[in-house]
């Protein structure tokens, strides 16, 4: 039986930086090389980023991302790596609008692809065929589908490839597979991470296994972009569907596994798959001289621990992507802004966080307190900025009362903040919770003032879960919990009041994110959700308040989508919206 050594590189690319996304191929190919591999996979658009929006739309682009394309397989040559054979994802064009038969948006100019690269050349292309168009996916707008599976012959090895969705679409090139005998299928992929995403990715990885009687291979690119993450989590599974190799989730990693897939017997090819030899020097994994590879199979964490990479990930990607030097946010002493101040921590260190406090004539003893106790836990920059004398003179000139006068304060804090952020150059992170934004319990440009919203997706019963967990770790540790017990366990408020509480206009946080839940991500309507179990008086009230804070929504600072259903471009409902049925 034939064996391969094969290296899957999950990188962490920037879109548009060609050039730094090139370097760090360059570099995991060198690696590979080094550790003795015949074939490298990149993910799917590794050299020019993903996802690339309307950028497919512009023809300087698409012509840059096809020049690199050819010079990174240059490149590769003169540094001596040029007998691996490296599969790198990237858009390709400009094409004439409607040149393919497959195209289904009539002013499309780019395709999908990954080239395969060899001694100096790009020896062939594969265009991706099912081109998504759900979620926060929009290829079907923007790309030209493919029509042909492209097959690798290597040391005596077929080798299909595809992108991604075509591993998700019954039909298409995923059915050739078996009938061009296969002896291995490589999926290059930017999927995005999701809660639970892996109940559906990894079964469907090794169905696809059993289906096709082949190993399968999947990388995946790993990092933020923009509300985006992309988990990495690359995997190796036999004929049988059982893991063979796992890489890490949520950093990048080089998984290098020696395989053992059947040998190549098919003469004649099916209809719509393509062909091509590559030789490979005898100094591979053929030769006998590497000593053979140890399995490497990552360990997945638990859900919350899964979760809070996540989040760390996403935040620390992109304040650094943007170029931000620090981070700053209000600290009320309550849970919200004490997980967003631990996950900034994490993500980028404390020193590069600053917290400001800022009290107004009714904020409690305690919400100093528990944010001072926080800031000297993490390590973070601290100070106070006392509100009530910039409160005062507008609240009296313009004579404000009730909610009005409430708001005042909360735009006063958003003031500040966004103040010392021109100053410093912070980005300001604002600290609401998925909950709250579902239902706009927020004041517009106050408290929702903010550049990155690292709880955006996250419902107010999962911050308390992630703020218990995050203790535990630190505990287990054996370091200090990060984050006050009294912020955990003490009724929430925005207190704007007197002994105000998110309960004196809420149900409880347990009963509206459970309704939420199925109004957002399970899509029930009115009756359905009364029929659920929901109080009717309750569910009217909250839908009312979903459907009518979608204003809010539109303005709202991005944060990193963990859920099926974020608030943004998954979800994509009209402001002026007056519902008859609900």
């Amino acid at each position: 039986m034939p064996r391969l050594r094969l290296a899957l590189a999950q990188t962490n690319p920037i879109v548009g930086d060609l050039g730094g996304n090139s370097a760090e191929i360059v570099a995991a190919v060198r690696r590979a090389r080094d550790a003795g591999a015949d074939l490298v996979a990149f993910g799917e658009m590794a050299l020019s980023g993903y996802p690339i929006e309307d950028l497919a739309g512009r023809p300087s682009f698409l012509a840059a991302c096809r020049r690199r394309a050819r010079g990174l397989a240059k490149e590769l040559d003169e540094a001596g790596l040029g007998d691996v054979v490296v599969v790198v994802g990237h858009p390709d064009g400009p094409f004439e609008p409607r040149r393919f038969t497959t195209s289904n948006a009539p002013t499309a100019i780019a395709q999908n692809v990954a080239s395969v690269m060899q001694n100096g050349e790009i020896k062939a292309r594969y265009a991706k065929h099912h081109l998504p168009n759900y979620s926060v996916f929009d290829e079907y707008r923007i790309f030209i589908a493919g029509d042909e599976l492209l097959v690798l012959r290597m040391r005596g090895v077929d080798v299909a490839l595809i992108i991604c969705e075509d591993l998700w679409q019954d039909g298409g090139p995923v059915n050739r597979v078996a009938s061009a005998d296969a002896g291995l299928l490589l999926v290059i992929n930017a999927s995005p991470y999701e809660r639970d995403k892996n109940e559906v990715r990894l079964p469907l990885v090794t169905r696809r296994a059993r289906e096709n009687d082949t190993m399968v291979a999947y990388v995946n690119i790993v990092g933020g972009q923009d509300d985006l993450l992309f988990d990495g989590d690359s995997v190796v599974v036999d004929r049988t569907g059982a893991i063979v190799a796992r890489a890490p989730q949520f950093v990048p990693h080089l998984l290098v596994v020696d395989i053992d897939p059947e040998a190549a017997t098919l003469t004649d090819l099916p209809e719509n798959v393509a062909r091509i030899e590559l030789a490979l020097p005898a100094t591979g994994s053929e030769s006998g001289d590497l000593k053979p590879l140890a399995a490497d199979i990552a360990v997945v964490p638990d859900e919350l621990e899964q979760v809070w990479n996540a989040l760390v990930l996403g935040l620390g990607d992109y304040v650094r992507k943007n170029g931000f030097g620090s981070v700053i946010l209000g600290l009320s002493g309550g849970i919200d802004s004490a997980v967003c101040a631990v996950l900034a921590a994490d993500a980028i260190g404390a020193k590069k966080v600053f917290g400001v406090s800022m009290p107004s004539k009714w904020s409690s003893g305690h919400s100093r307190s528990d944010a001072d106790d926080l800031a000297e836990r993490v390590g973070l920059d601290f100070s106070t900025q006392a509100i009530a004398t910039l409160v005062d003179p507008i609240e009296e000139q313009l004579k404000l009362d009730g909610v009005a006068a409430e708001n005042l304060q909360a735009r006063i804090r958003g003031i500040i903040l966004m103040g010392l952020s021109n100053q410093s150059g912070h980005l300001v992170l604002t600290t609401g919770n998925k909950s709250e934004l579902a239902v706009g319990y927020s004041t517009i440009y106050g408290d929702s003032v903010g550049g990155f919203a690292p709880l955006k997706d996250v419902p107010k019963m999962l911050v308390w879960e992630l703020a218990r967990w995050r203790n535990s770790f630190a505990a287990r540790r054996g370091e200090t919990p990060r984050i006050p017990e009294n912020s955990i366990s003490k009724p929430p408020s925005a207190e704007l009041r007197p002994d105000q509480t998110d309960q004196d206009s809420l149900p409880e946080y347990d009963v509206l994110d459970a309704l939420l839940e199925q109004y957002i991500n399970g899509g029930l309507g009115r009756d359905e959700l009364v029929e659920y179990g929901f109080d009717a008086a309750v569910v009217d009230r909250i839908i009312g308040l979903v459907d009518h804070s979608e204003w809010k929504r539109r303005q709202s600072a991005i944060g990193t989508k963990i859920s099926r259903t974020a608030f943004g471009r998954d979800r994509r409902l009209p402001i002026t919206y007056h519902p008859t049925d609900i």
